[in-house]
């Protein structure tokens, strides 16, 4: 694990670098504009590095698979999108195409589909049947755009990503998929390099970049592979921990969505109405921001991880998620009411 670790991280690290200057000649830049507020052009290579290091380390180290090839592929797929999408902006309904397209790749290429939700209700195995295909196709693009959207402040999706993979190490470890370990770890070590240059020391060294579409999608796409996975061997973890581990990328994702339909736009439109961007309204200044928002994502991630651990009846787990999507989506959606007394506790 040590060396797994050591080489994607130090993979991430040159192939930063090295891309920053390759990005900037090109032009795959993000410039400011009416949402965007940082200062200059910053490179978006942040993706496309982290996708290299896990290719890399992924390769030499996992043994060869058709399905470890599968998600390589589908992981490529993802980034080329991504760097498209970062270069000349596609649309919304594009992108979700694409999305669908690579959802097919887990469903037709790996064979693998959400079969079963587990047993949610107490009253056995929830088999989806028929459904468990297009329950997938859906699932796919939804954990891709999910992560997509937290990608609004410094550090705010690596950090997501960290907690996220971490997590899935966890539960991967403990069922002794090594394979699925693996992947988990590299992402976790190529993350925790490219917030160096996002936020770290080597900001100030060599530059800022930032992730890009491209690494987010592909943040996005990668977990939900491994939540599948994880979810759907014989020994694996079950479902309802998925809904905790990415929790706040999900909730946040269709409150937004909610809030959106309710104002009579379209749930695709892009708009500064999501969690960062209010605490931001708030008063926060970034860093807090950044900090509440990963603790909170590490406060849900636990849950999930000792719901697992001690075996919580999946019921309990579930509604309890359920409990906090509503009183999530009830209080941004009524945010003006309830902001006097968030200031109070979080703006000192």
């Amino acid at each position: 694990m040590t060396f797994l670790f050591a080489s994607a991280f130090f993979v991430t690290l040159v192939a930063v670098v090295g891309l920053r200057p390759v990005a900037q000649n090109i032009g795959l830049v993000d410039r400011p504009n009416g949402r965007k507020k940082h200062m200059g052009e910053v490179p978006l290579v942040g993706g496309v590095a982290i996708y290299i290091s896990v290719l890399f380390v992924v390769k030499l180290i996992v043994p060869d698979s058709q399905l470890l090839t599968l998600y390589l592929i589908s992981c490529s797929f993802m980034v080329f999108i991504g760097a498209l999408d970062d270069f000349y902006d596609l649309n919304a309904k594009v992108r979700l195409l694409a999305q669908f397209f690579i959802a097919t790749i887990l469903v037709f290429g790996a064979d693998f589909s959400l079969s079963n939700l587990g047993n949610l209700f107490s009253l056995g195995v929830v088999e989806l049947g028929l459904f468990s295909i297009p329950f997938t196709l859906l699932a796919v693009p939804t954990a891709i755009n999910a992560f997509n959207m937290t990608d609004g402040i410094d550090g705010l999706v690596g950090c997501l990503g960290i907690v996220a993979f971490s997590s899935l190490s966890l539960l991967t470890y403990w069922t002794g998929n090594t394979e699925l370990f693996a992947v988990s770890t590299a992402f976790v070590a190529a993350l925790s390099a490219f917030l160096l240059f996002n936020l770290g020391g080597l900001r100030r060294a060599f530059g800022r970049v930032f992730m890009g579409d491209a690494g987010s999608m592909l943040l996005g796409l990668s977990v939900i592979w491994l939540l599948v996975l994880g979810t759907q061997s014989e020994h694996g973890f079950r479902p309802v921990a998925a809904l905790w581990i990415i929790a706040i990328p999900l909730i946040d994702m269709f409150a937004v969505m909610h809030r959106r339909i309710k104002k009579g736009r379209s749930p695709l439109m892009a708009d500064r109405d999501h969690l960062h961007h209010i605490m931001l309204r708030l008063g926060l200044g970034h860093k807090k921001a950044l900090s509440v928002i990963v603790l909170l994502s590490c406060i849900f991630s636990s849950i999930g991880l000792m719901g697992e651990y001690y075996k919580v009846p999946e019921i309990i787990m579930l509604m309890s998620f359920l409990i906090l999507f509503c009183v999530y989506d009830h209080m941004f959606l009524h945010i003006w009411k309830y902001s006097r007394h968030i200031k109070r506790f979080l703006v000192k």
